[in-house]
């Protein structure tokens, strides 16, 4: 890391620039959130090359971003954000990742701690049981003929109509869980053949449904407008995404974008930044199809949290809705949206590119409930399964500084292999039990690689966000109960 501290500018305690000079072609610096102790881990991975070489992206303005959480990943680091011009930038799948729309659910409920503990293995069992997880499981909605095509274009509103949860939901969605320019027709044939069998289900990974216990709350007015009214409090956290679907649409984007760059004379350090102008033919493509992947993501995990909502019913001989299973927020963590903000006094349309980063828009702005527009929307940041998730507000700094985006997660420190290569089952098992967590998992070794020690402390990376201004800390939940796919 030595090299890289001298290459990077210190700006204060938790911003790192990397000025265009570092490499021939940067059209704008770096800019990674960080403090020191956490730029060693990010140096080791090399991801500032990664930083700098998304700052070659044609229409790029501002800065390459990298969050707190960043670490290595294709092409774009997992952490980082981008801004590119509508009238001449372009639009990179490797800036939206494979697993488009992953992102993060939060559902309120009225039960406690001292509700829910006693009954917990049972919760636990019954939310394994009611939502299909794993790599390549199936789900329990059978889509027929041509009607994964209306949950491309619909996306949540779908699952509502087909009685998956309530009206209300939508209102407290992203995008009102329904992208617009989703097209079908922009999608492969293949990408529908993994994704029709796979709505409704929890995937692999990092993904999780989670039982949490409110700990401690940093701002009781707006935990309160988000509807956690103490510590001791019950939620339920899911996290997935668009599953096979997404990853194929991203594939195929590849290759199509890979032929693109060569078309366009586009110049990149790194082919896996492959591109094409927002505006062409195969920009317009991409962007129709991730909107679809981004519809089939809302839609999986608005069926996820009906399943849950039932799961908890069943167990507490109560209706959902005597329960409070109310949603909070869902937020995205991979997407590329058109936005706009102003750079130097001037007004643009941008293509901003999340991958791996929360929104994280301030009070007052349009495009959050209007419940949460006195106080800013939700920021759903989820820990590894033995610690803290937060739940953070949006702020005025991130729209002048982050284009509206913190950070989304804890971050990797320790690839899957390297989590199974230096932890064994039993040692993940018994700490989890120490800690009073109850697990499932499809499989031992899913449980391994999710183990904390292959994860950033979340607390390290939400006091950063705070520090550099871009998000500010709500509350934070321990889980008591974990289902891993």
């Amino acid at each position: 890391m030595a090299g890289w501290k001298k290459i990077l500018r210190k700006i204060d305690d938790y911003r790192w620039e990397i000025d265009p000079s570092y490499k021939p072609g940067m059209q704008v610096p770096g800019l990674i959130y960080s403090d020191e102790q956490m730029l060693d881990q990010i140096g080791e991975e090399q991801t500032p090359d990664q930083v700098a070489n998304v700052a070659f992206l044609p229409g790029i303005v501002g800065k390459s971003l990298a969050m707190p959480d960043i670490h290595w990943g294709y092409g774009f680091p997992i952490g980082g954000v981008a801004a590119t011009r509508m009238e001449d930038g372009v639009i990179s799948p490797g800036g939206v990742g494979f697993d488009i729309n992953c992102g993060v659910r939060l559902v309120l409920t009225n039960l406690t701690e001292n509700d829910v503990r006693p009954r917990i293995e049972k919760v636990v069992n019954e939310l394994f049981h009611a939502v299909p997880s794993g790599l390549g499981s199936e789900g329990r909605i059978k889509l027929k003929g041509k009607e994964i095509d209306k949950v491309l274009r619909d996306g949540a509103r779908w699952a509502i109509e087909k009685g998956y949860g309530e009206p209300e939901d939508l209102e407290f969605t992203e995008e009102n869980g329904s992208m617009k320019g989703a097209d079908p027709s922009r999608v492969s044939e293949r990408a529908k053949k993994r994704g029709t069998p796979q709505l409704g289900t929890l995937g692999s990974g990092n993904h999780f449904l989670e039982v949490q216990v409110v700990d401690e709350i940093y701002d009781e007015s707006v935990a309160r407008a988000f509807g956690v009214e103490q510590t001791g409090q019950v939620v339920i956290l899911i996290h997935t995404g668009s599953r096979g679907f997404g990853h194929q649409v991203c594939d195929d984007y590849l290759k199509t974008m890979g032929k693109a760059v060569r078309d366009y004379g586009i110049e990149l350090p790194d082919r896996q930044l492959a591109c094409a102008p927002t505006k062409s033919a195969e920009g317009q493509d991409y962007l129709a199809a991730m909107a679809c992947a981004a519809n089939y993501a809302w839609t999986n995990r608005q069926c996820i949290m009906h399943w849950a909502r039932e799961a908890l019913a069943k167990v507490f001989g109560k209706s959902y809705r005597d329960l409070g299973m109310n949603l909070t927020y869902d937020v995205a963590h991979n997407i590329a949206k058109i936005e706009e903000y102003t750079i130097n006094g001037k007004k643009y349309s941008l293509c901003v590119h999340r991958k791996g980063a929360t929104r994280a828009f301030p009070a007052g702005n349009p495009d959050i409930p209007s419940a949460y527009r006195d106080v800013g929307q939700p920021v759903l940041i989820p820990g590894d399964m033995g610690r803290f998730s937060y739940v953070a507000v949006g702020t005025e700094k991130a729209m002048e500084e982050s284009f509206g985006s913190t950070c989304h997660g804890a971050g990797r420190v320790k690839s899957r292999r390297a989590a199974k290569k230096s932890l064994s089952f039993d040692e993940v098992a018994d700490e989890l039990r120490s800690k009073g967590i109850t697990f499932k998992a499809t499989s031992k070794s899913a449980l391994v690689e999710e183990a904390s020690q292959a994860y950033k402390d979340v607390a390290d990376v939400v006091h950063v966000a705070e520090g550099a201004g871009i998000s500010r800390k709500v509350l934070k939940a321990r889980p008591i109960g974990v289902v891993k796919g």
